[in-house]
């Protein structure tokens, strides 16, 4: 690598994983305090690989000219960089950020040929196998997954979850994520199934629970889609509102019976407003219990 200096000018965009168009203003504020501590990264032909933010805070400034570090690296290598930039700069969408990371384990897996790989089958794993990878992940140092975990702050296991799923997805699972038709729980159900399967199953779990979808998906792997069809047909779905109160109602439940135990009393200037949800929480519990007893 290289220091060099290059005309604004004579710098090419063409990484597809470099975003322009973001706010720059706070960045603009420091060059303009220190000026540019990091040069920006180019290759041989002057192709801008790391450094989209920088370069569009100079260009704002009004700089001409920059200092580039100049890599001489083979393509595969190029293109880790930009991912590698892409990863650790202004927070990507789920379906950006699965897509850098998938294809940062691929090159990363092809350029490093002994470093751990990150099983993408989708065979869910049994109990034991599970143990297994966790206890391996607690070792593991080398991998795309552990590398990236040390640049991120994600997780391991968030990072091979967020791979499996670009990686395993339909095109027509992706498609529903991205409108939000499909969120991430349910998308790891699906994608148990081969793409062919997932095309069909979709429409029978895009409105459905995480645990509504994994008996359709389990009817799936038993019985093929006549018996996901008749899972789907028996199953009696959970109102929204209902779901959203499930959660919510185990935690009030569980902090009033420690309230009872010890006896604990609140005589703070918050009282008042509590004292009155939870007797509006009271008036609607007696006409919730009087509706059921109704049918």
């Amino acid at each position: 690598m290289e220091l060099a200096t290059r005309q604004l000018s004579d710098i090419k965009r063409n990484s597809e994983y470099l975003r322009y168009e973001t706010d720059v203003e706070s960045l603009k504020n420091s060059i303009e305090s220190v000026g540019l501590i990091n040069p920006l990264t180019v290759n041989k032909e002057n192709e801008l690989l790391a450094g989209s933010r920088r370069f569009q805070a100079i260009t704002e400034l009004g700089w001409d000219e920059v200092d580039v570090h100049v890599v001489d690296h083979d393509l595969l290598q190029q293109e880790l960089i930009s991912i590698d930039e892409n990863l650790v700069r202004e927070p990507l969408n789920k379906m950006e950020l699965e897509k850098c990371l998938n294809r940062g384990r691929d090159i990363y897996e092809q350029l490093n040929p002994n470093a751990i790989k990150i099983d993408i089958s989708n065979e869910s794993l049994n109990p034991e196998n599970k143990l297994k990878e966790k206890e391996q992940e607690k070792t593991d140092t080398d991998s795309f997954a552990a590398i990236t975990a040390e640049k991120t702050g994600l997780s391991k296991s968030v990072i091979k979850s967020a791979i499996k799923r670009d990686a395993l997805a339909a095109d027509s699972v992706k498609k529903a994520r991205s409108q939000g038709e499909l969120n991430a729980s349910q998308t790891n159900e699906i994608i148990q199934l081969e793409k062919s399967l997932q095309e069909k199953v979709l429409p029978l779990i895009a409105d459905k629970t995480v645990k509504e979808a994994k008996k359709i998906i389990k009817a799936v792997k038993q019985g093929g889609m006549e018996a996901a069809i008749e899972e789907n047909d028996n199953l009696v779905p959970l109102p929204k509102e209902y779901t959203l109160i499930k959660s919510p109602i185990k935690r009030v439940n569980k902090n009033l019976s420690r309230i009872l135990i010890e006896g604990l009393k609140y005589e703070g200037p918050e009282r008042e407003q509590i004292n009155k949800e939870m007797l509006e929480l009271k008036d609607n519990l007696v006409k919730y219990f009087e509706m059921i007893e109704e049918d």
